[in-house]
C-alpha cells in the first residue's frame, strides 16, 4: 500500500504541479521578454525623438554640431544607457555617443562611420525599428530604431506651390541597445521565477506528502484489519478521523468488522450447541443399545428403553430437518405451495400435541373456545411449523400454573395471530436479537435445553416468505407476546348481474366456472416436531 497508492499519488500530484510550473514560467517569460522589448524600443523611440527635436534648431548639415549639441547626445546615451547618434541623408555619421556599446564591448568597440543608405530612407520617411546586426549596423544583436531629423529652416510656400510651408528631413537620428543587456533583465527574472519555483514545489511536496499520507493511513490500517479477520482475529478496528468518504468507509469497515465478529461468535456457539445435541442423544442411544446387546437391561424393559431411543433418534431427525431447512432458505431453493386452510384449525391441533406438558405444568389455556374458522392463503405445512415453534416456546418458558392465550383476528388485509404466554419474560435489550439466528435467551439452559437457537429466526424467514412479519413484546416477569400477521391475497374483480329488479355481484372465477370443488381438510397426518428457539 505504501508503496503503490502513497507513491503514486505523491508522483502523479508532483508531475502536475511541476508541469504547471514549467507552464506559467515559460508564458511568464514570453510575455515579460515581449513587454521588456516593447519597452525599451518604445524608450529608445522617445529619446530618439527628443533629440531630433533638439537637434533640429541647429543647421548640423552645414555648420557641424556644436560641442553643447555633443554633450545633450552624451547626457541622453548616459542616461538611457543606449547608443545615439545622427547621420545625414546619405548615411554618413555626424556625431553620437555610445555609452550602451562601450559599457557592454569596451574600449575595442568602433562606431560605424557609415550606414546603409536605404535605412536612412526608412527612417527619415517616418521611423525606423529593426535589427542592427541583421542590418549591418553593428556585429551583434542590437535593438535599433531611428526617426527623421528635420531642418531648422522651412520651405516656403512659393517653392512647394500648394501655399503651405514644409519640413524637409536633412537626415535620422538612430537610438540602439545591446540585446544582451536585455537578456540580462530576463535571466534575472527568470532566476527569481526559479527560487519562488523551487520553494513552492518542496512546500508542495512536503504538504501534498502529509495530505497523501493521511489519506492512505486508514487504507492501510484496513489492510492491516482484513489480514487480522483473516487470521480470525476480529478485534481489530479502523479509526474514524473525518466525515468524509474515507470516514464513511472506515465507518462502513467497521460496521461489516462487527458483523463479522458477530457471525463468527454465533457460529462457534451454534458448532457448540450443535456438538451438545449430537453427542448427547448419540451416547444415550449408543449406551442403551449397547445394554441391550450385552443383556445388561432385562428383556422386560428393553421396550421401555426403546421408546427412549425412538425419541431420541427423533430428536437427531428433527435437528437435521431444521439444518436442511435452513441451508434450503440460505440458498433460495425453498419454494412455497400455497393453498387456502384453516389457521384457527392448525393452532388448534398444535396446542392438543403439547397437552401432556400442559397439564404437568397445569397451564391455563385461554382464547381456543372463541377461535373462529379463519382462511388463510399459504403453506400449511409450514406455517404449522410456525405456530408448532412459537406454542412450544410458550409451553417451555410459561411458569408453572401459568397461562397461555390465542386469539386469531380478521383485519382489512390480512389476518393476525397471537400468542401471549405468562413467564420471566424478555430483557429489553435482547428484544431485537430473539429472532436472529443461533440467539438464545436462556443461555443457562435451565428451561430450553433442547433449542439452538434456530426456532424463532426459521418463524421470522418463513413469515417473510408469505409476505408478512413478526413482532414480539414482552414484560420481565409478567408476560411475552409474539405476534404475526399473513397478507390476503387480492381478491379477483366482480361482475355484476341483473336478475330482474336485484343486481347480483359474482367473482369473475365464479362467472366463468359455475362449481368448485370444495377443500377437504383431514387434518395433520403426520406429527412433525419442527425444531423450534
Amino acid at each position: 500500500m505504501q508503496k503503490s497508492l502513497f507513491g503514486k499519488y505523491l508522483r502523479v500530484t508532483m508531475v502536475i504541479v511541476l508541469a504547471s510550473f514549467i507552464v506559467l514560467g515559460s508564458v511568464m517569460m514570453f510575455v515579460f521578454s515581449q513587454y521588456t522589448k516593447s519597452d525599451k524600443r518604445k524608450l529608445l523611440m522617445q529619446n530618439a525623438s527628443s533629440m531630433a527635436s533638439i537637434t533640429s534648431v541647429v543647421d548640423i548639415t552645414n555648420n557641424g554640431a556644436p560641442e553643447l549639441l555633443k554633450v545633450f547626445v552624451r547626457t541622453f546615451s548616459l542616461n538611457i544607457d543606449a547608443d545615439i547618434f545622427v547621420t545625414d541623408l546619405e548615411g554618413n555619421v555626424l556625431f553620437g555617443a555610445y555609452a550602451n556599446s562601450t559599457s557592454n564591448i569596451g574600449a575595442n568597440f568602433t562606431p560605424q562611420t557609415k550606414i546603409s543608405a536605404d535605412i536612412v530612407k526608412c527612417a527619415s520617411e517616418g521611423s525606423y525599428t529593426g535589427d542592427g546586426r541583421k542590418n549591418g549596423i553593428y556585429d551583434t544583436p542590437y535593438y535599433v530604431v531611428g526617426v527623421p531629423l528635420y531642418s531648422a529652416a522651412e520651405t516656403s510656400s512659393s517653392e512647394v506651390g500648394d501655399g503651405n510651408s514644409t519640413r524637409v528631413p536633412v537626415g535620422a537620428v538612430f537610438a540602439a541597445m545591446n540585446a544582451a543587456s536585455l537578456t540580462e533583465y530576463q535571466f534575472a527574472a527568470l532566476q527569481m521565477f526559479l527560487i519562488a519555483a523551487a520553494a513552492a514545489f518542496i512546500l508542495a511536496f512536503v504538504v501534498v506528502g502529509l495530505f497523501s499520507y493521511r489519506l492512505v493511513k486508514p487504507l492501510r490500517q484496513m489492510s492491516a484489519a482484513a489480514k487480522s479477520f483473516g487470521d480470525g482475529d476480529f478485534s481489530i478496528r479502523v479509526p474514524v478521523t473525518s466525515n468524509d468518504e474515507i470516514g464513511q468507509l472506515a465507518t462502513a469497515f467497521n460496521n461489516m468488522a462487527d458483523s463479522l465478529s458477530g457471525s463468527e461468535s454465533m457460529n462457534r456457539s451454534f458448532v457448540a450447541n450443535v456438538s451438545h445435541e449430537l453427542k448427547t442423544p448419540m451416547t444415550t442411544i449408543a449406551g442403551f443399545i449397547d445394554g441391550i446387546l450385552d443383556g445388561t437391561i432385562p428383556p422386560e424393559r428393553q421396550s421401555h428403553y426403546l421408546h427412549i431411543v425412538s425419541d431420541e433418534v427423533k430428536r437427531l431427525s428433527r435437528l437435521v430437518r431444521t439444518m436442511l431447512n435452513l441451508s434450503r432458505i440460505d440458498n433460495g431453493e425453498l419454494k412455497l405451495r400455497p393453498n387456502d386452510f384453516d389457521i384457527s384449525e392448525t393452532v388448534l391441533s398444535t396446542v392438543l400435541t403439547f397437552e401432556k406438558s400442559i397439564d404437568e405444568k397445569k397451564i391455563d389455556i385461554r382464547g381456543l373456545d372463541t377461535l373462529q374458522p379463519m382462511q388463510v392463503h399459504g403453506d400449511e405445512d409450514l406455517l404449522h411449523q410456525v405456530v408448532y415453534n412459537l406454542v412450544e416456546n410458550a409451553v417451555k418458558f410459561t411458569n408453572t400454573e401459568g397461562y397461555i392465550s390465542f386469539n386469531v383476528s380478521d383485519s382489512i388485509d390480512r389476518i393476525v395471530v397471537t400468542i401471549e404466554n405468562s413467564g420471566s419474560g424478555i430483557q429489553s435489550d435482547e428484544l431485537p436479537l430473539v429472532f436472529e439466528k443461533f440467539y438464545k435467551t436462556d443461555k443457562s439452559r435451565s428451561q430450553d435445553k433442547n433449542g439452538m437457537g434456530l426456532g424463532l429466526y426459521l418463524v421470522r424467514t418463513i413469515i417473510k416468505l408469505h409476505g408478512g412479519d413478526i413482532s414480539v413484546s414482552s414484560v420481565v416477569n409478567e408476560y411475552t407476546r409474539f405476534s404475526f400477521y399473513i397478507p390476503k391475497p387480492q381478491e379477483p374483480p366482480k361482475l355484476k348481474y341483473n336478475t330482474g329488479s336485484i343486481p347480483i355481484t359474482v367473482p369473475v372465477e365464479d362467472a366463468v366456472i359455475s362449481e368448485r370443488p370444495k377443500k377437504e381438510h383431514h387434518g395433520h397426518k403426520d406429527n412433525k416436531e419442527p425444531d423450534q428457539k
